[in-house]
């Protein structure tokens, strides 16, 4: 297993102070979690403590550093369990024994060269009926040195994303692109200032004249592109 670059681990805290965006991405999800979820790629947990109120919480992640700080910010949870697994391994399959009803995956499924056999086990573990909720970055075109030098194989369409779902086994409740300003961004940062990591200031600049505004904009009607892609995936 890789160890977890400085370069991973700041990313990650970089974000971590994006709260504005965070409680977007809380607000979007949140209705399609069930009381008990599975939330895959957890990273240091900077969206899990928005699934606190839950019965109960299951977090992974391939990185054991990242275990590591996890369980340091969220020590004495007792609705809380953290491990280090990927999906389609042993340990991850055990999970089913916990009986979630609901995974939660937000910008991880590009970073897995076999994307369909993770989604099918994600699914696998769940219960009849549940949700795979998932937030991947979106268009092709705007791919550039960020993405590459965080891992991503690839970023999604509409269409590559139903094709997924459907050699899954999976059936689409809800598919829409979301953060349209932030797909401006992405492309500049790639194509034009070939930036080689997230920019700090960035992200708190977005987050704080940005995020307020876009997010209820696009909560009334989500926009025909964006930086990323929301789905919902239902289990039979």
């Amino acid at each position: 297993m890789a160890v977890l670059s400085d370069y991973t681990i700041a990313d990650l805290e970089c974000m971590s102070h994006a709260a504005n965006y965070i409680s977007w991405q809380h607000r979007l999800v949140s209705p399609f979690l069930g009381q008990r979820v599975l939330e895959v790629g957890c990273g240091i947990g900077n969206f899990t403590g928005s699934l606190l109120d839950r019965e109960l919480v299951l977090a992974c992640d391939i990185e054991p550093a990242c275990i590591a700080r996890f369980e340091q910010r969220y020590a004495g949870r007792p609705n809380l369990h953290a491990l280090v697994c990927e999906p389609g391994s042993a340990e991850f399959a055990d999970l089913a024994r916990w009986h979630p009803d609901s995974c939660l995956s937000m910008n991880v499924l590009e970073h897995i060269e076999d994307d369909a056999r993770a989604l099918a086990a994600m699914a696998s573990v769940l219960t009849a009926g549940g949700s795979v909720v998932l937030l991947v970055p979106a268009f092709q075109a705007l791919s550039g040195p960020i993405d590459r030098n965080l891992g991503h194989y690839r970023r999604y369409s509409r269409g590559s994303l139903e094709r997924l779902a459907r050699v899954t086994g999976l059936t689409i409740q809800t598919l829409h692109y979301m953060n349209a300003i932030g797909f401006f961004g992405w492309w500049m940062n790639a194509r034009l200032f070939r930036r080689q990591a997230q920019s700090r200031a960035q992200v708190e600049i977005f987050d704080r004249a940005v995020a307020p505004w876009l997010s209820r904009l696009e909560a009334m009607a989500p926009p025909p592109f964006g930086q990323s892609l929301f789905a919902v995936l239902r289990k039979p």
